[in-house]
């Protein structure tokens, strides 16, 4: 599978402008009729408009880009629609129009590449997991058995590309005369014609079903990560191959933990008296419990390390920390005793607070809100 960039011969982050310049040079070079004796020349030159056709179209660049030639197959939405055309109204109005399907120089083309999301929690983040999907798609018609055709007939040939399932043009171009080599109208590209279309499929060899499949969610994965399930799309008209499944993994938030990278970062509020006498609490995690010892003196904001105990590095040995932060929390209402002490620790440590006539205090105007 060759790369676009290299056979424009331009970088990948080239300029639209960079781009058509070197599609230009390149078909002068390229061109069939500038290669008589080179019997790969149509090849290269196909080959060539492919790669620039993709290019100079930003949203196929981009998905180009992200997935190689396979996302081009992809419409890039969800529910866009995974048969590439030619179910009538009801899968138009089903799946939308959009997007691409491709094949070979004849036969069916390749169905529609699909997406879906799965909601893991980070549990299974930690352990790995198995997630279960479902997706509105497009299966093989069992009564015609993918062809098409009704009962006890067969495709016939096609007499317009003589069952090639292509045709060859000529036309006139900013570079003279060209030939060029595209679908046949008639058949489709498929190089057969259905004379005896099937009741149950109308002729396209597949119906409609929701599809449920059972994904492997890698330990360590992130939200936004997507993974692959390679003939898991919808199959294409008439016997074509199908498309691939993209499944983008969302992780459900925790109520207790956030995910920094690998870390996990969770809070530890603690009282006053325990920042400055210190404590003892064993701490709830994802795999167990874990024994934290907060020393005499803890100060608002120190953190904790226990290395190794996060989430796993994805594809990779070891794993992240975990990061205990420690709020300490100063209590809004006190009793009369709870008042009396700190108010006898103040004056030990020789420090200024309010006194204890609220009226008074209150009378006094800050000059901060």
């Amino acid at each position: 599978m060759s790369d676009f960039y290299s056979l424009l011969g331009v970088r990948r982050d080239a300029s639209a402008d960079e781009i058509k310049k070197a599609y230009r040079k390149r078909a002068r070079e390229l061109h069939p009729d500038a290669n008589p004796d080179d019997p790969g020349a149509e090849e290269q030159f196909k080959e060539l408009s492919r790669a620039y056709e993709v290019l100079s179209d930003p949203d196929l660049r981009a998905r180009y880009d992200r997935f190689g030639e396979a996302g081009l197959s992809g419409g890039g939405q969800a529910g866009g629609d995974p048969f590439g055309g030619g179910l009538g109204d009801i899968f138009e109005a089903f799946f939308g129009g959009s997007g691409f399907s491709t094949r070979g120089a004849s036969g069916p083309p390749r169905g529609q590449d699909l997406e879906v999301t799965a909601l893991v929690d980070l549990a299974g983040v930690l352990t790995g997991t198995q997630a279960s999907v479902s997706v509105d798609s497009a299966v093989r018609c069992d009564d015609c058995n993918g062809t098409g055709a009704g009962a006890g007939t067969s495709p016939v040939r096609c007499v317009d590309c003589e069952g090639t399932g292509q045709v060859r043009r000529v036309r006139q171009s900013l570079l003279g005369q060209m030939m060029t080599t595209g679908p046949c109208g008639r058949c489709g590209g498929i190089g057969q014609v259905v004379m005896t279309p099937c009741s149950a499929c109308a002729g396209e060899g597949r119906r409609l079903s929701r599809e449920s499949f059972t994904v492997d969610v890698p330990a360590g994965i992130k939200s936004g990560q997507t993974l692959r399930l390679s003939g898991r799309g919808a199959v294409g008209p008439r016997g074509g191959a199908a498309g691939d499944l993209y499944v983008h993994v969302r992780v459900a938030p925790h109520a207790r933990f956030t995910r920094d990278e690998d870390d996990l970062v969770t809070e530890l509020p603690i009282s006053f008296a325990q920042a400055a006498l210190g404590m003892h609490t064993t701490l709830e995690t994802l795999d167990g419990d874990i024994d934290l010892v907060v020393p005499a003196g803890t100060q608002h904001g120190q953190e904790f390390v226990a290395r190794g105990r996060g989430l796993p590095h994805l594809n990779g040995r070891g794993r992240g920390h975990l990061r205990v932060l420690v709020r300490v929390v100063v209590p809004e209402d006190l009793t009369e005793e709870q008042e009396t002490l700190l108010r006898r620790l103040a004056e030990i440590s020789g420090e200024e607070v309010a006194p204890a006539d609220k009226g008074l205090f209150s009378r006094i105007k800050s000059a901060f809100s």
